[in-house]
């Protein structure tokens, strides 16, 4: 009974918060963007291998086995499309800095964050209309929204590519003040975007608290599957343990902030995909975190 009832529960969070998340959720990107280059875009040129692989493990792999999953398990429609949405949200903002404490290549990671946040203005809207529309269930729910994905690329080009060309412009200007700002404006926004998150949850703890044991495990599992599809599809493709850290981590670690936005302003608050994206924000962190610990561990041999 309480599967059946999740789909019609509506998550409150008003025009004002929605406005300050997504003011937050630029001033992280753009805190990242001011330690991008130009430079990072051309060393995709050097290693396209690498890059192809992590492309393809974030925005075709995951999705069609995020789809295969939901498959197999059949969750209520709402968790589905929530798992749809995350899938096709690019990597974390935290992922540069988890690949670090990994030992993994964060030139690599770097450069595959920029350039998955250019992509997501097109492939995040792509992959929810396509995997969405193909299980039945959330085919209905996304008629019933009648979503446009024009205004969905719209939304993720300001949320995205606004804040990344412009951290990239204000790098390339002032590139000691970027440096002395970067870090921390990144800590700050991304502090306080969680802070966003969490008030979120308080706000409506009753439907949280109801329903949280059926949507955690449900992340844990789709979580694992994410870092399964980068870590595998890297290291069959042969790439070196840096860059299959890498390319791991960027494809576990998902931007579910932004998916959690879109959620708010297309879904309106739809409940089980909040849920899910809410429980993924703070899980992928403690996930990421605890990989990091294993893998900052092990000796890399050259």
């Amino acid at each position: 009974m309480t599967e059946s009832l999740i789909d019609n529960v509506q998550i409150n969070f008003d025009a004002k918060a929605l406005w300050t998340m997504n003011i937050a959720l630029g001033l992280v990107m753009f805190g990242v963007a001011l330690e991008i280059t130009v430079s990072d875009f051309k060393r995709l040129f050097e290693k396209p291998k690498s890059v192809l692989v992590g492309v393809t493990s974030q925005f075709v792999l995951l999705p069609i086995l995020t789809f295969l999953f939901v498959l197999i398990v059949q969750p209520e429609p709402s968790i589905a499309l929530g798992m749809f949405m995350v899938a096709a949200c690019p990597g974390g903002n935290i992922s540069n800095f988890i690949t670090h404490i990994s030992k993994g290549n964060s030139a690599l990671s770097v450069s595959l964050t920029a350039l998955a946040t250019l992509l997501a203005i097109g492939m995040t809207p792509l992959n929810l209309q396509l995997w969405g529309s193909l299980y039945a269930p959330t085919s209905e729910l996304l008629k019933k929204v009648a979503i446009s994905p024009i205004e969905m690329i719209k939304l993720v080009s300001l949320l995205l590519g606004v804040p990344l060309l412009l951290g990239m412009w204000v790098n390339y200007e002032f590139p000691v003040f970027a440096n002395k700002i970067a870090k921390v404006l990144k800590v700050i926004s991304l502090l306080f975007f969680i802070a966003l998150v969490f008030l979120a949850i308080y706000n409506n703890k009753a439907v949280f608290a109801e329903y949280v044991m059926y949507v955690f495990w449900i992340v844990l599992a789709h979580n694992l599957l994410a870092f399964l599809t980068g870590f595998s599809f890297s290291s069959l493709m042969r790439l070196n343990k840096p860059d299959t850290r890498s390319i791991t981590i960027e494809t576990g670690i998902q931007n579910s902030g932004l998916g959690l936005l879109l959620i708010f302003t297309f879904f309106e608050g739809l409940g089980g995909m909040a849920l899910l994206a809410a429980f993924w924000g703070i899980w992928h962190i403690v996930s990421g975190l605890l990989l990091a610990s294993f893998w900052g561990r092990k000796r890399i041999d050259k």
